[in-house]
């Protein structure tokens, strides 16, 4: 395990060219939010917007949508149906399939503020089986996959033959291994591994010294602070990571495992910002709107 060097970063992004347009940089689809969580997918959604993806669709329930439109207007917004609650029912994966046909998204990320309300496990279970996209699972979504029988997830992520990055924070991680958080502290690199292996994908566990792992190749990541320990700093990375993957995926300029460099590219970006936000605002006072204020400057030291 070692850390990758900006020079490898660096490589990872990817390039413009003067006569490229919005499609050569893909189309990130931000599943997140429900009636008490709405930031949850303004955070997401914005930050992907940030990534450098050529659009975004921020995906939530039809309560918040007019909250998504206003708080983030360059993305898409669309409404989906919704429970009692303003969470997330199943019908709502119709909906997603019908404007994936039409409008052909590159990477979905999924869970930021979903809830884990019955109606939404349903719409999580489906959206993973159901959409034939690139996926970065986080949060809710996480603990909706965490609940279910081992073997069942694992044969979900088999069958679905588009590989995910999972980015759990120590006690999500425990969770989805059915573990103590403590053997998880004890041994982040085992976890990170076993949790690539088990599930098929890319893990990349939250934490100092964030891990990103493949289940064959595991790296750490140099950036990040104290100032990260705040609400909605995950679901900054979780759209980042997802607009950065949908670039290398829609250009065809990407290299090697795509997934492994779209969560390590994201982990270096999200950290740095964090540190440049830190350094401006403290760590008492920086939130995670900060860390998206903050991304282009990342974006210019790796540059």
């Amino acid at each position: 395990m070692k850390a990758l060097s900006k020079t490898e970063l660096r490589e990872a992004l990817v390039r413009r060219e003067p006569a490229d347009h919005k499609g050569v940089f893909g189309h990130v689809l931000v599943v997140a939010g429900s009636r008490n969580m709405a930031g949850a997918a303004v955070l997401a959604a914005r930050a992907a917007l940030r990534s450098g993806a050529g659009l975004v669709t921020a995906a939530a329930p039809a309560g918040i949508q007019a909250v998504l439109a206003q708080a983030a207007p360059e993305a898409l917004s669309l409404g989906l149906p919704e429970n009692a609650a303003g969470c997330l029912r199943p019908e709502g994966v119709s909906r997603l399939r019908a404007t994936h046909r039409e409008a052909g998204y590159s990477a979905l990320a999924i869970g930021p503020g979903l809830s884990r309300s019955p109606d939404t496990a349903k719409f999580v279970l489906l959206a993973l089986s159901a959409l034939p996209l690139p996926a970065v699972v986080d949060a809710d979504a996480l603990n909706i996959l965490a609940a279910q029988e081992a073997a069942g997830v694992r044969q979900l992520m088999k069958a679905r033959k588009l590989p995910c990055i999972f980015t759990p924070h120590p006690g999500e991680m425990a969770r989805c291994l059915g573990c103590d958080i403590r053997r998880v502290r004890e041994d982040r690199m085992a976890s990170a591994e076993r949790l690539a292996r088990d599930w098929n994908g890319v893990a990349l566990l939250k934490g100092r010294g964030t891990l990103v792992s493949s289940g064959s190749r595991t790296a750490v990541n140099p950036t990040g602070c104290p100032g990260l320990a705040k609400g909605g700093t995950g679901d900054v990375l979780t759209g980042l990571v997802a607009g950065l993957w949908a670039q290398m995926l829609a250009s065809g300029r990407g290299r090697g495992d795509l997934a492994f460099w779209a969560a390590a590219l994201g982990a270096w970006l999200h950290g740095r910002a964090g540190e440049l936000a830190e350094a401006e605002k403290t760590g008492y006072a920086m939130t995670a709107q900060d860390v998206i204020a903050h991304l282009p400057g990342a974006f210019q030291e790796l540059l």
